[in-house]
């Protein structure tokens, strides 16, 4: 039998029969030995053997992985020479939308921390949408002002608001929701999913474990009119850092889209630190065609990288100004 998974908890995988209805049961399972070191994370397509009836203390077998189309990935450092930073964890497996979800106040956007989503989306081959929560506390001028040269889609989300152009975003689509704790993304979670709670807890049972709020859990979305296919939220826990000791200085660059054509007129192998001789970034900054917050940024993530910096995508330094006021 193929198969989804939804859940992980302490070595027992919770996943969906491919071609179930919505209530269908959902069937415990175990890795099979012959995986040998092979990881089975939320989102993996897996074949499973044994009993798959669903039926409380059955327990099949996963006896493969299918290639994943997508692996997104996060490091506690940013740094590979130390231990967090080699330290990779894989968040999901075949997710095609990353949903940045920040709040515009209260806790206040933190465009360091999204510059890093960024990052690990384009890397993983991941479309990233940019979701603005507590619209009513504060306007989105600043941060989409900031992102103003990426074009990068986005969504304004108020506690009244319709979620119809989200749900229209997330339809037929498996996306992962990434952001800070506290920046409502549960609430969110629980309105596009009206019985999140209920699966959850359902998967937390079945798992015999902790809360999954303590780690990913996929929830299937309710079907819209018109919808293409089955759609699929990743929920995370809320995450202090998101490092990318996995991702070269060279693919980091491919997280600020606007800044790449400037390096054209660089010198060969230019590290484009901020001492670097002769980087093309310092002019074409200065001639207007990118923002310097976001050069500061990509740069703060070079000094990260060389063991200067904050996974966390926090404020910048003492004495440095905020990147958005």
């Amino acid at each position: 039998m193929e198969g989804f998974v939804v859940a992980v908890d302490r070595g027992r995988y919770t996943c969906v029969l491919d071609g179930t209805v919505r209530e269908a049961a959902m069937v415990t399972a175990m890795r099979a030995r012959e995986l040998g070191r092979k990881s089975v994370v939320v989102g993996d397509r897996v074949a499973l053997v044994g009993d798959t009836s669903g039926v409380p203390g059955a327990l099949a077998r996963i006896v493969r992985i299918a290639e994943r189309s997508s692996v997104l990935r996060r490091t506690a450092d940013d740094d590979e020479t130390t231990a967090e930073g080699r330290l990779e964890r894989v968040v999901v497996a075949n997710a095609d939308q990353l949903v940045i979800v920040s709040a515009l106040a209260d806790p206040p956007p933190r465009t360091g921390f999204i510059d890093r989503c960024l990052v690990a989306a384009y890397d993983a081959d991941i479309e990233p949408l940019l979701c603005l929560t507590k619209a009513d506390l504060a306007g989105p001028e600043a941060v989409l002002d900031y992102y103003a040269e990426l074009e990068l889609p986005y969504v304004l989300i108020r506690p009244d608001s319709e979620l119809d152009a989200l749900r229209a975003l997330l339809a037929g689509r498996i996306s992962v929701l990434v952001g800070h704790s506290g920046v409502g993304k549960s609430t969110l979670v629980n309105r596009l999913v009206p019985e999140a709670a209920r699966a959850v807890g359902t998967v937390s049972a079945i798992g015999r474990g902790r809360h999954t709020s303590t780690s990913a859990v996929a929830l299937r979305l309710p079907p819209t009119p018109g919808g293409d296919g089955v759609g699929w939220i990743i929920d995370t826990p809320g995450v202090r850092s998101f490092g990318l000791a996995h991702v070269s200085a060279d693919s980091l660059l491919h997280g600020f889209p606007d800044l790449v054509e400037g390096t054209l007129n660089c010198p060969a192998n230019c590290p484009h630190t901020a001492d670097a001789p002769e980087c093309g970034l310092d002019a074409w900054v200065a001639a207007g065609k990118a923002d310097p917050r976001r050069l500061a940024s990509y740069r703060r993530l070079l000094a990260s990288r060389a063991g200067d910096g904050d996974a966390r995508g926090e404020p910048e330094p003492r004495g440095e100004p905020p990147a958005l006021g």
